[in-house]
């Protein structure tokens, strides 16, 4: 009974106990514990006799003794027990609460331990004087520890938690060498002074590392915050807001899955399906909580494909019955398969998404395909390539996508490759020692003076011949070989430079080693002056594909006034386009509407294949010295062109977006 007592819980009655008789008229005080479990009615504890035995004596309670029901009072033993067994499953919860508290304690007990270590150390580095600038070495790890201490006294006071501060330690830790330029006269400043700094520190540390937000303008923080959900939660997140280009740009920052943003690069992690899936999410969540009602969402590579089934299943009946979807994409190689479980992270439901005519991958069935979900579930789809075919990307360069492009293939378009063309003109490349267009081409015949000297060719040559390659491109040494040894017979003069090739560099590197030729010239790093510089000054361009996603050399070389030669590479030249008389083709009479479907970049393609794409370079050089007037008019009238990424390819992305927003 002494534990029924320090479970039981008194209450106190406003009753009078009245006249207890017994033999010898002796009164009592009788002592009564009323037990209460918390859903009991309190009017059931009074049923029972009304004649109670206290120590062996009858006792007689009046009836008016108890009000308002003038019963009795029996305690129940499973109400009792009941409380009993409540009690001990709070005292297990207060146990594994004191438990925890202490392990987080011990954990706080070992983190100072090392950052006391750590401050020791640092300490000990004062007596190196060694100077950066107008700052000492001392100086630099002083003011590193004491932005370490008052971390921990900001943990002691309470105006931050042990996660927080945590937080805060890696990033200074992570920016040491660069604590100096951020925080100054650390010890004049106050806790909440300082706190306001590391927060404007985290926020600029919790974003990519290569992200350039100089070319941001009027970045800034808004108040607004909103949730987004991801893996069965919803998480806060911040926006910040601004303009580039004279765009203006929603940024999300997630408040609790930071680190899926807080990386060196963009790509390349083995979470990148969560990270890209989160980030999905959010901006479609972004949207509906913030009444935005776009025309078109456009949706590019696999990284947000997946916004095509959100869209879709979601949150089409969220108030954007208006809305449709345009995808595009880069490159069909890269597609991300993953588990279908994983598409419930963003709320998908896997069994109705993993079908073949969804997102099931056509050849390992027990997998989803994003990229694929992105071209089921847009409404038009936009294929980057210069010049390939519809035709030829869905049957040879679908990467098993082909029965999903056949299925999709009306609402198929190809758009072509393009480049900067505010970096790329030589009319205004700061980077040349004298600028040209088509209109003066004077200006080309000091840089090729410059490209000489630079790389000390000495003597006149009937042409210089650069070559751009890159580790993608599938360099031919058999054909390379023979048609750099006949040049050079022909008084030729040739320079070679690799984009972060080693491989490639190491390829041509022995070609240059046997054939030992004093006009042959191999640039093993890459500078990009010198590329500009090799464009403006050669003559002609060899290139190992028309066809060139990553650098876009023929393009660029049309531009600089200098020849894109193909070296009949495999899988290259214009063996791709048999069948194709483009030359036949009038340029007045414009393309009938199924072959504008057929070659969405006609226009370009049209001209590179038929100026360039059935020229060697034994016939280019032929030309250059037997017919300059030709030749003069050929570089000429590629130089007018526009390839840069505002001309046909701008005008084939606007005719998809109006196609698609009148659907």
């Amino acid at each position: 009974m002494e534990a029924l007592g320090n479970v039981a819980t008194a209450m106190s009655f406003p009753f009078r106990l009245l006249h207890l008789r017994a033999p010898g008229r002796r009164h009592l005080r009788p002592r009564v514990c009323f037990c209460v479990g918390k859903d009991d009615d309190v009017t059931n504890l009074f049923a029972g006799p009304r004649q109670i035995k206290l120590e062996g004596q009858n006792v007689d309670i009046l009836e008016e003794s108890f009000s308002p029901s003038d019963r009795r009072l029996e305690m129940s033993n499973t109400d009792i027990w009941k409380l009993f067994n409540d009690a001990q499953q709070n005292i297990l919860y207060l146990n594994k609460q004191r438990l925890a508290a202490v392990e987080e304690l011990k954990k706080l007990q070992r983190e100072k331990e090392l950052l006391l270590e750590r401050i020791e150390q640092l300490e000990a580095g004062k007596q190196t004087n060694i100077v950066e600038g107008t700052v000492t070495k001392p100086v630099l790890l002083s003011s590193f520890s004491e932005l370490l201490l008052r971390i921990d006294s900001m943990v002691l006071s309470g105006m931050i938690g042990p996660r927080e501060a945590s937080d805060f330690r890696k990033k200074v830790m992570d920016s040491k060498d660069n604590i100096h330029d951020v925080f100054h006269d650390i010890q004049q400043k106050t806790d909440m002074e300082l706190l306001s700094e590391l927060h404007q520190f985290s926020e600029k540390t919790m974003r990519y590392a290569n992200m350039d937000l100089d070319a941001i303008q009027g970045l800034r923080k808004t108040e607004a915050e909103f949730d987004s959900y991801f893996s069965g939660c919803w998480h806060k997140n911040r926006v910040w807001i601004g303009v580039a280009g004279g765009i203006g740009l929603t940024l999300i920052e997630p408040l609790y899955h930071s680190s899926f943003f807080n990386r060196d690069r963009i790509y390349g992690y083995s979470d990148d399906f969560e990270r890209f899936t989160y980030f999905s999410r959010a901006s479609m969540d972004y949207l509906v909580k913030s009444g935005k009602q776009p025309d078109i969402l456009h949706i590019h590579n696999w990284e947000t494909a997946i916004i095509g089934p959100l869209f879709w299943d979601i949150f089409v009946h969220q108030g954007l019955g208006g809305t449709r979807v345009l995808f595009t994409c880069h490159d069909l190689s890269s597609q991300c398969l993953e588990q279908p479980d994983k598409l419930g992270l963003c709320g998908l439901d896997p069994h109705r998404l993993h079908r073949p005519d969804r997102l099931q991958d056509n050849n390992k069935m027990h997998l989803v395909n994003i990229l694929k979900g992105g071209i089921v579930y847009s409404n038009k789809v936009v294929m980057m390539s210069s010049i390939l075919s519809k035709e030829r990307i869905i049957h040879s360069l679908s990467h098993g996508l082909e029965p999903t492009l056949a299925i999709h293939k009306e609402k198929l378009l190809i758009a072509p490759y393009g480049f900067d063309g505010t970096k790329w003109d030589p009319s205004r490349d700061k980077l040349l020692p004298a600028n040209y267009s088509a209109d003066d081409i004077g200006g080309k015949a000091v840089c090729k003076v410059a490209l000489r000297q630079r790389l000390g060719f000495s003597g006149h040559s009937s042409a210089i011949v650069g070559c751009i390659y890159s580790g993608v491109s599938d360099i031919n040494v058999d054909n390379l070989k023979p048609a750099i040894q006949h040049a050079l017979r022909e008084g030729v003069q040739f320079v070679f430079m690799g984009l972060k090739a080693p491989v490639r560099s190491t390829t041509v590197q022995a070609l240059q080693d046997e054939l030992k030729d004093v006009n042959m010239r191999l640039i093993n790093k890459y500078d990009e002056a010198l590329l500009h510089l090799i464009l403006a000054g050669s003559d002609i361009i060899l290139c190992s594909s028309f066809d060139d996603p990553l650098l876009q050399i023929p393009l660029k070389a049309i531009k600089y006034g200098s020849s894109p030669i193909s070296l009949n590479i495999r899988n290259g030249g214009a063996r791709q386009f048999e069948g194709h008389d483009f030359r036949s083709i009038s340029r007045k009479e414009g393309f009938r509407q199924s072959e504008w479907h057929d070659f969405a970049s006609m226009m370009s393609t049209q001209y590179i294949i038929s100026t360039f794409g059935d020229m060697s370079l034994c016939q280019a050089l032929d030309e250059i010295k037997n017919d300059p007037s030709s030749w003069t008019w050929r570089i000429k009238d590629g130089m007018s062109k526009d390839f840069s990424w505002d001309a046909e390819c701008v005008d084939i992305h606007w005719a998809a977006y109006t196609f698609t927003k009148n659907l």
